[in-house]
């Protein structure tokens, strides 16, 4: 998933022939092995860095973060094909600063940590929570069956690849749906806001508080995740919470009989509500797709305890299990 991210953002190297290009080639297989150890080094500290402490303190992360930077210098990028616009125009922007290249790389290392950091913990939660439940596991495989077949696409092992256009990866409730249950039980995202006057902010019936301008207001979305007024039994997985009765997205829950505008949050709210969102949840339905298509797969330990969350990452968004899962895979026979 992270070389599928990380191509997709920032393009892949140019197929011309000649051995110059050939050995850029060779550079580029190796390129992802290294960027993702560097990368999982990098976001091992970044607690500390949001925290305040300086990245010269951690020098194997430094040496990570500039390595990262290195490949993402505007001349390697621009040796690269199919760039993502977002990129392309960044790039296009970038031009009118007085950053330095090493500075404009740096800019898309944060795109790169933005777009992968909380998507990777959020995949892994989708696959736990499936495989440790065989309705979910179930309902999901046919959902998946069913938009293949309306596409007329077939799994095979031959040449053929499944391609899945946006209209198609909206088309899964039910995935979605487990995608959202499997956030709202991991998110530990903030909402952040600065007052800009003096006002009074009213908790319905818990009471005011004067907020003077300037003051800063954080929010906890979790309050709202895990409060069983809202989630009837908050912190068990349920595969369908997020579906109606019908099978449509359901979109009421409610607080002391008011419905509620905000009631799932791992991606902020308002103007700061997070850019990446769709992308984020189509690139887990398209390795979801592609896993339950091509492999069965299965918890070695079936009646093991769910994994503890990471608290130490609170406030950064989608908190990650203490300790890795074991589990088995075969390809399916076609």
């Amino acid at each position: 998933m992270f070389e599928s991210g990380y191509f997709t953002i920032f393009g892949k190297e140019l197929n011309a022939k000649d051995e110059k290009s050939q050995a850029r080639l060779e550079a580029e297989r190796a390129l992802i092995p290294n960027a993702l150890e560097n990368f999982k080094e990098f976001d091992r500290i970044f607690p500390a860095l949001v925290a305040g402490l300086p990245i010269h303190v951690f020098k194997t992360a430094h040496s990570a973060r500039e390595s990262l930077a290195k490949d993402l210098l505007p001349e390697k990028v621009r040796q690269r094909d199919n760039i993502s616009s977002l990129i392309y125009n960044r790039m296009f922007m970038n031009e009118a600063t007085t950053m330095n290249d090493w500075e404009k790389a740096r800019t898309h290392l944060a795109v790169l940590w933005a777009s992968l950091a909380n998507t990777l913990p959020a995949t892994f939660w989708t696959v736990y929570n499936i495989l440790r439940c065989p309705k979910a596991m179930k309902v999901a495989t046919q959902e998946i069956k069913h938009v293949l077949e309306k596409s007329n696409q077939k799994v095979s092992l031959n040449d053929s690849f499944i391609i899945l256009n946006r209209q198609q990866l909206e088309d899964m409730p039910i995935l979605d749906s487990i995608i959202k249950e499997s956030m709202r039980l991991s998110s530990a995202s903030m909402n952040i806001r600065v007052a800009k006057q003096n006002f009074v902010l009213q908790l319905d019936d818990m009471g005011s508080y004067n907020i003077r301008k300037d003051d800063i207001v954080a929010f906890y979305p979790q309050t709202v995740h895990l409060d069983p007024e809202i989630y009837e039994d908050p912190t068990t997985f349920k595969y369908d919470r997020y579906l109606d009765e019908n099978g449509k997205e359901r979109t009421n829950f409610f607080l002391k009989g008011k419905k509620l505008k905000h009631y799932y949050m791992p991606f902020g709210s308002g103007k700061t509500k997070c850019p990446g969102r769709k992308f984020a949840v189509h690139e887990i339905k398209q390795l979801m797709t592609l896993l339950f298509s091509y492999f069965d797969m299965e918890l070695v330990d079936k009646n093991s305890k769910t994994p503890p969350l990471d608290e130490s990452r609170a406030g950064l968004g989608i908190l990650q299990p203490n300790y890795d899962v074991d589990f088995r895979y075969r390809l399916k026979v076609f």
